[in-house]
């Protein structure tokens, strides 16, 4: 059963522990020049998980601060394994999108397919990969929460299986009535493994909603299903073109070949070499 994490906006204070972990638990390292709850800190090839701030106002219309995790959101089908053709990305049973470097050919389409802008590129290296959240899919295998979930001291983050979560996060919603009636991460892209609930809209904290709710291979997958039909009718016409390519080169050079045996042409090669020897 795939796993799944709710986060729970209204309870994150903007600690940056979870950043922390992720930095430590990953071998990352950690830039202590810029904390790790600030604008400086963004997702790239060393920070796999960043916490945003964001000051908007409530459902009463009152000012206040709302803390974002951002990390690889974890498709149920991702459009980045749809678009690696070395299977550098693939997603496990757990749920968890991850990254096998040494397939990596470095193309980037995954950067491109990606609607969350998640993937980052290693630039400063000479053979640079590509790095994103892998959701501690080691630690998942053994039951584990990923390690940002697993020090969070204010409960922001709940993992379990998907569909428990997905229920919880309703009941969550049904019972209080601060937060908005969705639950981002339910259906959007066909539905990711990090889901959120909030008290304030999500287009408001830097969210995407606007992605619409099929997943984003639906359309590969569409296009792709004309490939084979196209491929044998293009191999056709590029053999005909060949073929006919081939068989007028050979009547040009039957035409040349009977030009230049010609009596006509015979006479007058014969005729310049007769003035050459003259000369």
């Amino acid at each position: 059963m795939a796993k799944a994490v709710l986060v729970d906006l209204t309870k994150c204070i903007g600690c940056g522990s979870c950043t922390v972990a992720c930095n430590l638990w990953n071998s990352l390292g950690y830039d202590e020049t810029k904390p790790a709850m600030s604008a400086a800190r963004k997702l790239n090839d060393k920070n796999w998980t960043v916490v945003n701030s964001h000051e908007v106002t409530d459902g009463n219309n009152k000012p206040v601060w709302r803390f974002v995790k951002q990390q690889c959101f974890h498709c149920q089908e991702p459009a980045c394994v749809s678009a690696c053709f070395s299977k550098a990305l693939q997603k496990d049973a757990d749920g968890a999108v991850i990254y096998y470097p040494h397939l990596c050919v470095g193309c980037r389409y995954c950067m491109v397919a990606c609607p969350f802008d998640i993937p980052k590129y290693e630039w400063d290296k000479t053979f640079p990969l590509v790095a994103k959240c892998q959701m501690c899919s080691t630690r998942m295998t053994k039951g584990e929460a990923p390690a940002c979930v697993s020090v969070c001291p204010t409960g922001v983050m709940q993992f379990g299986e998907r569909d428990t979560i997905l229920r919880k996060a309703k009941n969550t919603i049904a019972q209080d009535d601060r937060y908005v009636s969705t639950v981002y991460g339910e259906k959007e892209v066909g539905g990711t493994s990090w889901l959120y609930i909030s008290d304030v809209a999500f287009d408001k904290l830097g969210f995407k909603t606007d992605l619409g709710t099929t997943a984003l291979p639906t359309y590969t997958h569409d296009f792709l299903k004309y490939v084979p039909g196209f491929a044998v009718v293009w191999g056709l016409a590029l053999t005909g073109l060949y073929h006919y390519t081939k068989r007028r080169a050979k009547m040009n050079h039957e035409k040349a070949v009977k030009k230049s045996t010609s009596p006509t042409i015979k006479k007058e090669t014969a005729q310049l070499g007769d003035k050459k020897d003259e000369n």
